[in-house]
């Protein structure tokens, strides 16, 4: 294998045997139920800088990730694999972006395991497959590094500046400190090496110009649709967020700064181990200093920087940690190639480490399964705050994952020791083990989205409900968020305004979307209302509302009625 481009295309097909099974399982909620309805509501009224959910302004992200979903609606028809395939497509140039940048680096070879090592990093393969904008911003943050970084390697100021076009791209996609700090990131690692000005003055200020007014314009563009967009988006949910001080919430519940460290490395198992050998050997002996190692410091400070930074914040969420991962892997197959003998049995206690804990999970009682859930998924968390339950399948369906998952981890083991004696490249098993556990990574998504996917309620209520009827939702939407979606009905919302749209509801086109309780309690008593929700009983509106009787209950979701709907069975 000598052309990187052959690299990038054998990550890339088996980027797409891994993602593209399975991705019409029902969407999943919280999280790809509001993406999926937010592009379908701008299908149809086909205005990218004034995106709704629920009719109501949502400005928490730029339009780049929902026009693309809508234009996916167009071709393929509004249905869950066309939600899937933006991602899906972003997840394949992300692993694309990073074999090539390892190949250009290493050689091909290491290139492959690069771009292997991000696919298989549990949390990445989980997330190119989930409707969010996370995938694309990888994707653009991926090659606007690899790009950015062989070009001021090579001097071709063509790559540099589509590698800062790249970052443009990723502040489309969803954060505007996509187009801001790689290239900061990269002045730093120029500034450690006392070269900051030949990095000024190899930027093309075009590009950067270009970079700027794409990051940026989509926020400006939403300003001045919906006055006071940017503040909140800005002021609010960046800044005043990172300080723990946000105005207008949502129901988002942060992680400790050690257990969002903990689980951004383990998103990226087995992979941060060698990308911490790397790390330290460029480090060790004063490497870095170099100026062939530019690179390479640019990957170690992206990585090791981001990730202090979200974990110094005083909020955090378990995604966080997924920019940096196509940086890690990089340094991931750097590290890998320049194992010797002792690491293998190193490498080898790691895998069978990871073996006896998934055979201890599989012969227990899902406690450990749920307990692991209840720290790495945030809408776990936030159900928790209120005293509800884990929002995960029942165990008997994850139980034989984990069965397999511990075959493959200590066979893994077993191969790694054989590798110290007999010469078999360290990345290679891990490369091929973690493949092997992939299809149980895409399966457990696709069991927890039908577990927690408001398709069976909003399909029961599409079925049940006269077209007069009233839907309601209580809490934040977006915690139902393909209610709509599935049931073909607007509810209104009771007890929501903490919530993504919380910005959205202070405007006055939405105070007939958001109830109180009173409000809700009125209509109950004369009107056919129709009330989903996912709070617990005690804490939940429906205790306060007379006759209230529960006909459906699916995973975490219950659906009441009031005493004028008297038709309806279980």
């Amino acid at each position: 294998m000598r052309s990187p481009w052959l690299a990038v295309l054998v990550v890339m097909a088996a980027a797409l045997v891994c993602l593209v099974p399975g991705l019409g399982a029902p969407l999943d909620d919280p999280g790809e139920g509001q993406n999926a309805e937010i592009a379908r509501e701008l299908l149809a009224r086909g205005d990218p800088f004034a995106l709704t959910l629920n009719g109501v302004a949502y400005v928490d992200k730029p339009p780049l990730v929902f026009a693309l979903q809508a234009l996916a609606f167009r071709v393929g028809g509004v249905n869950e694999i066309s939600a899937r395939a933006v991602s899906v497509g972003a997840g394949v140039l992300a692993v694309a972006a990073t074999a090539w940048l390892g190949a250009r680096l290493l050689g091909p070879a290491a290139g492959v395991l690069a771009g292997v090592a991000l696919l298989t990093s549990p949390f990445f393969l989980v997330y190119a497959r989930y409707v969010r904008p996370d995938a694309l911003f990888v994707a653009a943050l991926a090659w606007g590094f690899a790009l950015t970084l062989v070009g001021l390697d090579t001097r071709r100021h063509a790559l540099t500046a589509a590698g800062l076009v790249a970052f443009g791209v990723a502040g489309l996609a969803k954060d505007i400190a996509g187009v801001l700090a790689p290239p900061v990131t990269i002045l730093v690692a120029f500034a450690l090496q006392g070269r900051a000005r030949a990095f000024a003055r190899s930027l093309p200020w075009m590009a950067v110009a270009a970079a700027l007014v794409l990051g940026t314009a989509s926020w400006i563009g939403t300003e001045l649709r919906t006055p006071g967009a940017l503040w909140y988006t800005i002021a609010d949910n960046k800044v005043r967020n990172m300080a723990g001080a946000r105005l207008l919430p949502d129901e988002d519940v942060t992680l400790g700064a050690l257990e969002f460290l903990v689980t951004a490395l383990l998103g990226a198992f087995p992979w941060t181990v060698p990308a911490g050998v790397a790390a330290w050997s460029l480090l060790r002996d004063g490497r870095w200093r170099r100026a062939e190692e530019l690179p390479w410091l640019a990957l170690l400070v992206w990585t090791a920087g981001g990730l202090v930074i979200s974990t110094l914040s005083a909020f955090r969420l378990p995604h966080y940690g997924l920019p940096m991962y196509p940086a890690l892997a990089v340094l991931a197959a750097r590290g890998a190639t320049s194992l010797g003998r002792r690491a293998a049995f190193g490498a080898a206690t790691l895998f069978l480490v990871a073996g006896v804990a998934a055979f201890l999970m599989w012969r227990g009682d899902g406690g450990a399964f749920a307990q692991l859930i209840g720290t790495t998924d945030g809408a776990t968390r936030n159900v928790a705050a209120l005293g509800g339950e884990t929002l995960a399948p029942p165990w008997m369906r994850m139980q034989p994952l984990f069965g397999v998952a511990a075959v493959v981890f200590i066979a893994s083991g077993g191969v790694a020791l054989a590798s110290a004696s007999r010469g078999l490249s360290l990345g290679v098993v891990a490369a091929l083990s973690m493949l092997a556990l992939a299809p149980l990574t895409t399966r457990a998504a696709s069991l927890m989205a039908e577990h927690r996917s408001a398709a069976p309620i909003a399909r029961f209520v599409a079925r049940h409900a006269a077209p007069a009827d009233l839907l309601v939702h209580e809490g934040p939407i977006e915690t139902s968020g393909s209610l709509e979606w599935y049931s073909g009905r607007r509810p209104v919302i009771v007890n929501g305004r903490r919530s993504v749209v919380a910005f959205g509801a202070t405007r006055p086109e939405a105070a007939e979307i958001f109830w109180d309780a009173a409000r809700l309690r009125e209509a109950w008593t004369h009107e056919r209302v129709w009330l989903v929700t996912t709070r617990p009983a005690s804490h939940s509106v429906a205790a306060s509302l007379a006759g209230a009787r529960l006909v459906q209950r699916t995973g975490t979701r219950a659906l009441y009625v009031s005493p004028a709907v008297t038709e309806v069975s279980r």
